[in-house]
């Protein structure tokens, strides 16, 4: 076979292995070994592959990503979520769909200190349905909306998908990270317009909660100063050319150890607990990456990479209208996989295309991340509606995935206002000069 059929039919083996449910870094790195295997020789392939796991595994830039996850951990840990909710729903909780709505500025809270999406719903999930329950909230509305503002840890910097798509880019982390800022402010805000037009439209969904007056408003603001001092020294600091990403994401997690046990909450069983969960997850990450560096091996000398920039550059689209075909293959894609595992899948294969059509990496960063998103809450693999089901198992599935399907417009709606106006995610990075 010539080297692009091999490529094709590796695609398809990989895709075939991960229906069969093998894990996706050991997928990517079989595929990736064996197609190299073929198209050269062997010895090179293997040789490759302890190459590729020993320079990730000890690769310095790889360092920020346990870092992070571990800050995400602590801060759960510490009891940082809840005060967040308790805080977002003091100020809305006595609007119709105020719970809804404070659910998501909470979201955005803690995703500035977490970096996961499963990991932001699944927190946020455990405080805010037993609340929705309470007080009578519409199903639909109340799991639709901890799905979609989950989302958000994978935008909000720190965020895990971002790191891995700038090791796989070589682009800067802190750039992308700054990138992510103002997308996410604007996705949580139409999250929580979203609400109120759907509580507009039928006011039973989200009945309003007790009111406050503004002494309570005021003393439930200090809920949110740990998350703001975590976010501002690990995030602020990046921005401020004042640490790398790697001691960012140290710094941020110190921080978060402090924060627990000056405020007595973080027992050793915690600790321990927090550190197991983050270096899982921090390994499972490490894992993908090194298959995708692997897969990417095999994608070269396969030259799919190359063919297919040259086939779209010939293309009679303009540049956008390609765009817009890679970001509706990335949206389908979402359907079937995982987030993490469609970008690094794709990566290698779209990445040479989007810099010869001339685009901002910066900005495409942010747009796949918007639309991996998408995949995380859409059927049927929507790993965060599998969260939420997990919490709430008397809720049937349907019910929770005819929930996120609002939120889902305002992902569309804020993906099209970047297209045309990139400048929503590149005006930040472009002030920062590292």
């Amino acid at each position: 076979m010539s080297p692009v059929v091999t490529g094709i039919a590796g695609i398809g083996l990989l895709l075939l292995l991960f229906l069969l449910r093998m894990p996706v870094a050991f997928a990517m790195a079989f595929v990736g070994v064996a197609g190299f295997a073929y198209l050269s020789d062997p010895g090179p392939a293997l040789s490759l592959l302890a190459q590729d796991i020993f320079e990730q595994f000890s690769s310095y830039p790889l360092t920020v990503i346990p870092m992070f996850i571990l800050m995400g951990t602590f801060a759960f840990a510490s009891g940082i979520s809840r005060r967040l909710f308790d805080t977002t729903y003091t100020w809305v909780g006595q609007l119709r769909g105020g719970l809804t709505m404070a659910t998501v500025l909470a979201c955005a809270g803690f995703a500035a200190i977490c970096g996961s999406t499963a990991a932001t719903a699944a927190t946020m999930g455990k405080i805010a349905l037993p609340e929705m329950k309470k007080h009578n909230y519409d199903n639909a509305l109340a799991t639709g909306t901890v799905a979609a503002a989950g989302t958000l840890g994978i935008l909000i910097p720190p965020s895990t998908i971002l790191i891995v798509y700038g090791i796989l880019t070589e682009e800067s982390i802190g750039k992308l990270f700054i990138a992510g800022v103002f997308p996410g402010l604007l996705l949580s805000l139409f999250y929580a317009a979203t609400v109120v037009l759907l509580c507009l439209r039928n006011p039973d969904l989200g009945p309003p909660g007790a009111p406050t007056n503004w002494r309570e408003k005021l003393r439930a603001t200090t809920g949110i100063i740990e998350a703001v001092i975590l976010f501002l020294l690990a995030i602020g600091g990046l921005f401020l050319g004042w640490f790398s990403p790697t001691q960012a994401g140290a710094i941020g997690a110190g921080g978060a150890l402090l924060i627990g046990l000056g405020r007595r909450q973080l027992s050793w069983k915690k600790f321990f607990e927090a550190g197991k969960d983050g270096l899982r997850t921090a390994c499972m990450v490490l894992f993908i990456i090194t298959g995708a560096v692997i897969f990417g091996h095999f994608m070269a000398i396969s030259t799919i990479p190359f063919v297919l920039a040259d086939w779209i550059g010939q293309l009679p689209m303009s540049p956008m209208g390609v765009m817009g075909v890679i970001i509706f293959i990335y949206f389908i894609g979402g359907f079937f996989m995982d987030s993490m595992a469609l970008i690094v899948v794709t990566i290698p294969i779209f990445f040479p295309v989007v810099m010869k059509l001339g685009f901002d990496p910066i900005w495409f960063g942010v747009i796949i991340v918007l639309v991996a998103e998408m995949g995380v809450i859409t059927p049927p693999v929507g790993v965060n509606v599998f969260v939420i089901k997990g919490i709430a198992p008397d809720i049937p599935l349907h019910i929770i995935f005819r929930g996120i399907f609002p939120f889902l417009g305002a992902l569309i709606i804020l993906t099209v206002l970047l297209m045309i106006f990139p400048g929503i995610a590149t005006f930040l990075p472009s002030l920062v000069s590292y």
